[in-house]
């Protein structure tokens, strides 16, 4: 699936962090149209700079002095950087609760006004498949991560209250190529209707902090955005296409996390240690 054929339009510079992991690389290729120069930015091994129009600076997020040198000299960020699965609270910490606390601090001293932050389905995880909710509905985190994302979008709103950062929320659901599972029909998100959304969270006017729910046109769907409508994002994919291959699957067993929660396997991931 191809990334929007249309003209987008340009920042002079663009943040990425996060862009050795899975959906860091995909939009590490994808979002070089939205800037005249784009940041490429993670504390594991990076690719070096395809050209003149890319600048590569590795970083450790739970460093708040790197951090800030990061974001200097940027006009808005898109903030994937973090520990991306459920894991022990104190890996968690680092990279994901100080790691944004770093970044918010460096955008409020450099004078960044607007961030992308790839939240996390797994901030509502113990919703019920059987539920519909929109993003006023109360957090119900499912893990270490999804607390996590919760508190990255209270830093969020803290910045936009405090200071005028504009931020949008994106409650990722599951961005693959295709959807891996039953549970993944509702959550997928294509590459195509994830960089869409990206594109219009970066370069909407007056965004304040809109939380929307990352998804793709799916069939059977869990979330509702009216209340990030001002978006204008309108998905182009959907998960249908894969529905015989999906359904040809063993059956989840019905106590199986996931047939039962929004988070899935989140839900009954740790305690790590004990």
């Amino acid at each position: 699936m191809s990334a929007p054929s249309h003209t987008p339009p340009r920042l002079n510079r663009l943040l990425l962090t996060g862009a050795a992991g899975g959906l860091g690389k995909v939009l590490r290729e994808r979002l070089r149209p939205f800037a005249e120069m784009l940041r490429v930015s993670d504390v594991a091994a990076l690719a070096p700079a395809t050209g003149p129009h890319e600048e590569v600076t590795p970083c450790d997020l739970a460093d708040k002095a790197a951090v800030d040198a990061l974001v200097a000299g940027c006009d808005a960020i898109v903030h994937l950087g973090g520990v991306s699965v459920e894991r022990p609270f104190e890996e968690i910490l680092e990279a994901n609760i100080k790691g944004i606390f770093h970044l918010y601090e460096a955008a409020r001293r450099h004078g960044v006004k607007r961030v992308v932050f790839a939240s996390s389905n797994h901030v509502i995880g113990f919703y019920k498949q059987s539920e519909t909710i929109d993003a006023h509905a109360a957090r119900r985190p499912d893990g270490y991560y999804g607390l996590s994302k919760s508190f990255g979008e209270d830093v969020a709103q803290f910045y936009f209250d405090r200071w005028g950062i504009e931020t949008v929320s994106i409650r990722i659901g599951s961005s693959f190529p295709e959807p891996a599972n039953r549970r993944m029909m509702s959550t997928w998100l294509s590459y195509r209707d994830l960089t869409s959304l990206i594109e219009k969270s970066l370069f909407t006017p007056e965004v304040k902090h809109t939380v929307v729910y990352g998804m793709s046109a799916n069939r059977d769907v869990w979330w509702d955005n009216h209340a990030a409508a001002h978006l204008g994002y309108q998905p182009q994919d959907s998960s249908e296409v894969f529905r015989a291959k999906v359904e040809a699957q063993p059956p989840v067993a019905a106590d199986d996390p996931n047939a039962i929660y929004q988070g899935g396997a989140f839900t009954a991931q740790g305690p790590f240690g004990d």
